[in-house]
């Protein structure tokens, strides 16, 4: 590289250009950059991002992301809607469904580490591609298995899996949008999540009632394999999408590689303008690693000279030298006053998760259990009350696994009353969705979160005195929309309550927690249920309840002090 090529931006023109930046390289910063993009100065990454527009890249942007996020909540939910249906073809006990349940979420805790250190190190877009066509394959796997032991080891691996992509994404999406756009663009990919969550029961009220069983292969497929391939369709659709897509130009600033940074501005000013790439307004992009050298024949503008020496091999970090940066990234984390602050968060994110997703994956199972009683004692008058459900579904699991000659002679038939109940419970959490951020106003963020997590313990509590089937759909319905807008408020309270360097990783941590209260959830419902009526749900109860009376001593995120 000739010295021509490396260039100094004037300290004074560059005052004012370091934007705060989460650890994954986001720029928060809406202010607008001091120094103009010409050819005659850099710009910022805000700068450069707002020159390329917003149009057709960005559709086609928010396009790929509705099979993208469809995938990740597949992924997590699927099991529950079909272990009414495989009971008898695998043979499963109630601990097996919890296992089922829970085995997802198994991988994703193990692997949040791993995926976030691979996603700042390799970039966004191999991440995305890779995981989500790696993801199908495990999907589809999964879709054909013959067994339970098989069906468990696909759906770990997809979870461990899809637990990279579903991160990154959120990153991609707000790394390829200027301030003005980001917020709206996050709320977008919230409505898709409500979305996805509806499509599930629909999709096995079209699959489940079909007479789809055939062999493929010596391999017996049914109805329900059916479902799980459907559900890999995004996934694989999504990996194929995103090798097209450029790399996330911020990852690319961040990484020093502004060359590559200013093709893919140009890729994306083209797309949305239809205007040559060479007319695109920004010549060159500002350095943010002003220590990183250099490849060959890249630009590179940095606030610091440099020599003029070609470098033979670009810096990289180990492993060991990336753990170690981190771990002193993290040293505030353990002292006061962060270290109080994150343990309440991570015990409230445990705490929500576990309420949260044990009934909401247990339901479909309820809800079968509800619609085959009521279906056997239809002339009796007898009322299906939630205790009554828990037994019958108990003994009647245990009646499959004991005697499954004769409770499996004939095909599982469901009522048509167990998908209506799970499509009302999603669709009022997507209803509700829309009336979050009106409360969240109106409340405050620490009111809305403490009274949902108060009233989520509640009508948790009050799921074992349900009565009728509609009582059970009523209350569990209000449940899950309180208990999902708490956990909104919680994370928008983890961004504004801790430093910007330290947010990425208090979010990533308190979502390895969630998801391990998810795990540890789904593992001890069965066990509770088998002990009696009232444990599971005094389980439930308790962690939304102690979640509520931490969120008391949480400062107010709209009096935020750090930045």
């Amino acid at each position: 590289m000739s010295e021509k090529n490396i260039k100094t931006a004037n300290p004074e023109n560059s005052k004012g250009l370091e934007t705060d930046k989460d650890a994954d390289g986001n720029s928060d910063s809406t202010a607008e950059a001091e120094v103009t993009p010409t050819e005659e100065g850099p710009a910022t990454f805000d700068k450069a991002i707002e020159g390329a527009g917003f149009g057709i890249f960005n559709l086609m942007l928010l396009i790929v992301s509705i099979p993208a996020q469809s995938a990740a909540i597949f992924e997590s939910s699927s099991m529950s809607y079909i272990l009414p249906i495989a009971e008898c073809d695998l043979r499963l006990t109630l601990e097996d469904k919890g296992v089922l349940n829970a085995v997802a979420y198994a991988g994703m805790t193990i692997s949040a580490i791993a995926w976030g250190y691979l996603a700042d190190t390799k970039g966004r877009k191999k991440i995305l591609y890779w995981g989500y066509l790696i993801d199908a394959v495990c999907v589809f796997g999964s879709a054909l298995s013959q067994n339970f032991s098989m069906l468990v080891m696909f759906k770990f691996l997809g979870g461990l899996v899809v637990n990279g992509p579903a991160a990154v994404l959120f990153t991609y999406l707000t790394e390829m949008h200027g301030p003005k756009h980001r917020s709206s663009v996050l709320m977008i990919v919230g409505m898709v999540t409500s979305t996805a969550t509806v499509s599930l029961p629909l999709l096995a009220w079209g699959i489940f009632p079909r007479d789809w069983d055939f062999e493929f292969w010596g391999l017996q497929v049914r109805s329900w394999q059916i479902y799980l391939f459907v559900l890999g369709i995004p996934s694989l659709i999504s990996g194929l999408i995103f090798c097209s897509m450029p790399e996330s130009p911020r990852f690319l600033m961040a990484q020093g590689r502004n060359e590559e940074a200013l093709q893919a501005f140009k890729q994306i000013y083209h797309v949305n303008t239809r205007k040559p790439k060479d007319s695109y307004p920004i010549k060159a992009l500002i350095q943010e690693a002003p220590n990183r050298k250099a490849g060959q024949n890249e630009v590179i503008y940095t606030i610091e000279e440099k020599s003029g020496e070609v470098p033979t091999k670009r810096q990289s970090r180990t492993l060991a030298e990336s753990l170690r940066a981190g771990l002193q990234q993290m040293k505030p984390l353990a002292r006061k006053p962060l270290l109080g602050l994150a343990i309440c968060c991570y015990v409230m994110q445990f705490g929500i998760f576990l309420g949260m997703n044990t009934i909401r994956l247990w339901l479909p199972q309820l809800f079968a259990s509800m619609a085959e009683y009521e279906a056997l004692h239809a002339g009796d008058g007898l009322d299906a009350s939630m205790c009554t459900i828990l037994e019958f579904s108990v003994n009647r699991t245990a009646e499959t696994a004991l005697n499954y000659a004769d409770a499996c002679s004939e095909p599982k038939v469901i009522s048509m009353d167990m998908y209506l109940n799970n499509i009302i419970v999603s669709a009022t959490g997507f209803v509700g969705y829309f009336f979050a951020g009106g409360i969240v106003r109106a409340l405050g963020p620490k009111r809305m979160m403490t009274y949902g997590l108060f009233l989520s313990g509640t009508f948790g509590l009050m799921l074992y005195f349900s009565v009728s089937s509609l009582m059970t759909l009523i209350v569990s319905a209000t449940f899950l929309t309180i208990t999902g807008i708490a956990v909104s408020s919680l994370l928008g309270a983890v961004v504004a309550l801790f430093p910007t360097q330290l947010r990425t990783v208090v979010v990533a941590i308190a979502m390895m927690c969630g998801r391990f209260g998810a795990l540890s959830g789904n593992l001890l419902f069965p066990v509770f249920v088998q002990i009696g009526c009232l444990p599971p749900f005094i389980m439930v109860s308790s962690v939304l309840i102690l979640s509520g009376i931490l969120s008391i001593f949480l400062p107010d995120p709209a009096k935020a002090t750090f930045s």
